[in-house]
């Protein structure tokens, strides 16, 4: 796996059972699998759970798995596979060996349902979904058994030969453990572990027309894998037991443990690959990698970078106690790994026109700056300045707040890396808004502080006659309600959740930029210096055109709460 990443080890209750085991001589290495469906793209919850497996066998020396859980051809796509294996590289992690999936081990999958129908353990079911949920039970009533439950073991071996062989409709019959109808646990209650649909398969095309369940399909390729440790997230915990059952009952001699932490809620972020998928198909966003959706491609596309997702991982610990997140504990990860990796450029966003009076062609004078005041080897880049200068408008206000020190007309302020200026005149429109200041500029203090007096104030500005035009996208979160999938109306029920996207999630606007990151990459990363950071587009930035960044993250969480 790769040296890249370099988050810090933190012990939990799983290292703890993995050292028992190690000790113990139970394992003499350990094997985890990252197991995720190709249905959509990987959200924020699912860099948990690799950053935790993937972690894992990096620290154990051991080896981690990449599967994929290809058990339900509808929603399946190669789309979905390809930006799982792409997501989990550009984290900073590989797999063992192949990639792997569930589409793997059909024969051997079927061998064992027909071994557990001779053992008379598995039946073929008539029931129709309705009538199995009634058959069921709940929590409080047990199920009763299905009238096809006692079907001897040759019938029902010649029925599944037939339901593989394409008899029989979609839906219409199914292959059930027998199991308990009576259990507390309403996943042994003779669950289905076979259904007919035939549905074009991404990898086995129309080969097969029935399609094991996960439950059933998980266990069986983790012991073929040799799985030492299956991580899981808490709502399998009920699963375990039809987990430990089928292997139990099966010609296998493997028995992988399976263990479960809880999973994360990110708030004002959804963590459901459904909702993430209707979102997209509704078009309220540009597709699964917008820079305002949970998935980690979006994350990319936004400028997180991996060692960010990795530190938030970190941070939020393995448990079995409610890991629910505010959404600055991530934003907060990312802006630390940016304070070290980003270069300093200065851009202003909503500028003001500033006119230096007394500038001097060939005499005025420019300095040079750092990219990064702690990194010397990132270099250095002059910082020009010309007649006409743009500020941001938030940093002059004429009427100054209690404790105000940036520009005011009459007061003054240092440019940053530049000189002191002081303002003279403020010019308006017809209505009213400002639109130019007219400043002077004390050539003595290039450099030097002025003398005899003390100026407070620095803001950031760039010469309008060096500056380049980019396309700067402001985003922010994209719900407005930290939980938007789990708010109830006054009638009890959810409330639809895209009523609480934000508004203001998307701004785009045109700013100015020093023109050093004109040839910048896709992907390049950039603190703006007191504004926050931002990132060249992955997609839409051509090195030497309009450059076009979006913002990642502010130099602090604003919020509002």
């Amino acid at each position: 796996m790769s040296s890249e990443n370099t988050t810090p080890v933190v012990s939990n209750f799983i290292r703890s059972v993995i050292d028992d085991d190690l000790a113990s001589g139970k394992h003499k290495a350990i094997t985890t699998r990252f197991p995720p469906e190709p249905n959509g793209y990987l959200h924020i919850g699912h860099a948990k759970s690799i950053c935790l497996n993937f972690g894992l066998a990096l620290d154990y020396q051991g080896q981690c798995n990449l599967r994929f859980d290809d058990t339900n051809p509808e929603k399946e796509s190669v789309e979905y596979a390809e930006s799982i294996q792409e997501t989990v590289k550009w984290l900073g992690f590989d797999w063992a060996g192949e990639v792997k999936w569930a589409s793997d081990y059909f024969d051997q999958l079927y061998a064992y349902a027909e071994e557990l129908i001779q053992a008379g353990k598995a039946f073929v079911c008539d029931l129709t979904p309705d009538e199995m949920r009634a058959y069921r039970g709940n929590f409080s009533e047990p199920g009763r058994n299905s009238p096809y439950r006692d079907r001897t073991a040759a019938e029902n071996l010649d029925l599944f030969r037939r339901m593989k062989a394409g008899e029989f409709e979609d839906g219409s019959k199914t292959l059930r453990l027998k199991i308990d109808m009576a259990s507390p646990n309403i996943n042994l209650r003779d669950p289905v572990i076979y259904r007919i649909k035939r549905a074009h398969h991404i990898r086995t095309g129309d080969t097969w027309c029935i399609y094991p369940m996960y439950d059933y399909t998980h266990c069986i390729s983790d012991a073929l894998e040799h799985i030492t440790h299956s991580l899981c997230t808490l709502e399998f915990e009920d699963h375990r037991p039809l987990y430990d059952w089928v292997l139990d009952n099966i010609s296998i001699d493997n028995h992988p443990q399976q263990i479960e932490f809880s999973r994360l809620e990110l708030l004002y972020a959804l963590t459901s690959k459904r909702k993430l998928n209707q979102l997209v198909t509704e078009n309220r966003v540009s597709g699964w990698d917008d820079p305002r959706m949970p998935t980690i491609a979006g994350m990319r596309r936004r400028g997180y970078s991996p060692a960010g997702i990795r530190l938030f991982a970190q941070r939020c610990g393995v448990s079995k106690s409610e890991n629910v997140l505010e959404y600055s504990v991530l934003e907060g990860a990312v802006r630390e790994t940016l304070e070290a990796e980003a270069p300093r450029v200065i851009a202003v966003l909503d500028p003001i026109k500033v006119t230096l009076n007394n500038f001097e062609p060939g005499v005025t004078g420019s300095r040079s700056a750092p990219f990064h005041p702690h990194h010397p080897e990132f270099g250095e880049r002059e910082v020009p300045i010309a007649q006409t200068i743009y500020i941001e408008r938030d940093d002059f206000a004429e009427v100054p707040p209690p404790g105000w020190q940036r520009l005011t007309p009459g007061g003054e302020v240092r440019l940053r890396y530049s000189y002191v200026i002081k303002c003279d005149e403020v010019i308006k429109d017809a209505d009213g808004n400002v639109i130019e200041l007219k400043c002077s500029l004390d050539p003595a203090t290039l450099g030097q502080n002025p003398v005899g007096r003390k100026v407070k104030g620095v803001i950031h500005w760039i010469s309008a006659e060096h500056a380049i035009e980019a396309e700067v996208r402001l985003y922010d979160r994209l719900f407005n309600e930290p939980r938007p999938d789990a708010v109830r109306g006054e009638d009890g029920n959810y409330v639809e959740f895209t009523r609480f996207l934000n508004a203001e999630s998307l701004k785009t606007i045109t700013g100015y930029v020093e023109a050093c990151v004109r040839d910048a990459a896709p992907e390049s990363r950039y603190q703006f210096e007191r504004v926050g950071y931002f990132v060249t587009d992955r997609f839409d930035h051509q090195p030497g055109g309009k450059p076009v960044f979006n913002r990642t993250v502010g130099l602090k969480d604003s919020f509002a709460k």
